[in-house]
């Protein structure tokens, strides 16, 4: 068969194994070289493709590419830029097509959640009504833990580790101070819609290690008699209380508690600040000291911390992506299936983007308690096996060591320049 050139992009917001997907795609890549020329990447994600700003990643050698695995972040550079409906914007889709022709890209691997999952079904239509060949193969990747099908997302599972680390950690601090200082410590952590993160700070308490924590889910609206009277019992019995808090909170009426009035490219709202307002109100209404931490960057970065289940699913959805284009599947996504619990096991399987693109899973509600300030045995069955085992980056100095790319430029071929 002809060998073409492939695309591979990051979009949105981005985890500490992302570019363990990328290293999955370019070493899968670069063991069929008999089907695959180069693997170029788009600077900025699709923004790279509409710009025709290409990397070219064969510049890098073996080891750069395999310590991506390490690396937090985005290696290319990522963004927030949704493609309108074909519609609205015609052009944006002919320009991809007109620099894919350029370069002679055949395949198109979009590293993203569910926005990126839409755009990658729409490439993939769109070059089929052109009669342009092309591949279109999703990578899964979103914190959020949100697509649907899949078991669970490339990028949580590192993310579930640190907020509960994280929440562990600062409890014990709170407990040492509560009898003369702070009473109530507040984590705010991601989530605009699903609880999964939410979730995942409640597994900081267990049997072996009990900590009065109170869990608030955007899945459960805020009622705030209830939880102020769930925090005053807590600090009674136990001297404090730890909280966790989503920043999608919704109140009674179902309005975000903490939007901050302005929508990212995607029309999604821009969130913050709901922590310090939860601490605010322990303070005014209970008159305890308090203090409160937004995870924000820090929990989506810190790759120091990564799960090791995570990093290995996040490079097989990057190595079974290419595998599935070779094999001419288009317009799908690498989905990960649990075969079990104990032991835990799970396989890569396929799923059809028309049912992955613009669907949200929710947090389950038989995975909160009854209280709904709390996780259950069956969410604590899901996200343990998620959190575990370690794959710590390089260390030289007490500092994790990460590779920055060199990120050579394609030279351009278009003479026409398009304004994103």
């Amino acid at each position: 068969m002809t060998k073409r050139n492939a695309f591979y992009a990051q979009s949105g917001g981005v985890t500490a194994v992302i570019n363990a997907s990328a290293a999955g795609v370019i070493e899968t890549a670069r063991k069929h070289r008999d089907r695959i020329g180069r693997v170029y990447a788009g600077r900025n994600g699709i923004i790279g493709a509409l710009t025709e700003d290409l990397i070219d990643t064969s510049r890098e050698p073996a080891r750069a590419i395999a310590a991506l695995r390490y690396t937090p972040a985005g290696a290319f550079g990522s963004c927030r830029y949704k493609l309108k409906g074909l519609a609205e914007n015609r052009a944006q889709y002919e320009r991809l097509i007109e620099v894919f022709r350029a370069h002679d890209i055949g395949y198109f691997f979009y590293n993203g959640g569910n926005d990126s999952a839409d755009t990658c079904l729409k490439v993939a239509q769109f070059a089929e009504t052109m009669g342009y060949p092309l591949t279109a193969v999703h990578v899964p990747k979103t914190v959020d833990n949100d697509l649907p099908i899949t078991d669970n997302c490339p990028g949580f599972g590192s993310v579930a580790k640190y907020v509960a680390t994280s929440m562990r950690e600062a409890a014990f601090d709170v407990a040492s101070m509560a009898k003369t200082s702070t009473k109530v410590f507040v984590l705010e952590v991601m989530g605009r819609h699903a609880g999964w993160i939410t979730a995942a700070v409640g597994m900081a308490d267990d049997a072996g290690t009990p900590i009065p924590l109170v869990l608030l889910f955007p899945e459960i609206p805020f009622d705030e008699a209830a939880f102020l009277a769930a925090v005053d019992a807590k600090v009674k019995a136990a001297g404090y209380c730890c909280v966790g808090v989503s920043e999608g909170l919704l109140n009674a009426d179902g309005k975000l508690m903490a939007e901050a009035g302005t929508r990212d490219a995607f029309g999604h709202a821009q969130l913050g600040g709901v922590g310090p307002l939860i601490a605010t109100l322990v303070k005014d209404r209970l008159g305890c000291k308090y203090h409160w931490a937004v995870a924000d960057y820090l929990q989506r970065a810190a790759r120091h911390l990564a799960s090791k289940t995570d990093v290995e699913q996040s490079y097989a959805v990057g190595r079974a992506a290419v595998e599935m284009a070779l094999k001419g599947r288009n317009a799908v996504m690498p989905a990960i299936t649990r075969v079990s619990d104990k032991p835990y096991k799970w396989k890569i399987t396929e799923a059809p983007l028309a049912k992955v693109a613009n669907v949200e899973k929710m947090l389950p509600r038989d995975f909160i308690t009854k209280d709904g300030y709390g996780i259950t045995a069956k969410a604590r069955a899901y996200l343990g096996p998620l959190m575990k085992g370690e794959d710590p980056p390089p260390f030289r100095d007490g500092l994790p060591q990460y590779v920055r790319l060199k990120n050579v430029a394609v030279a351009k071929k278009l003479a026409t320049q398009f304004k994103v």
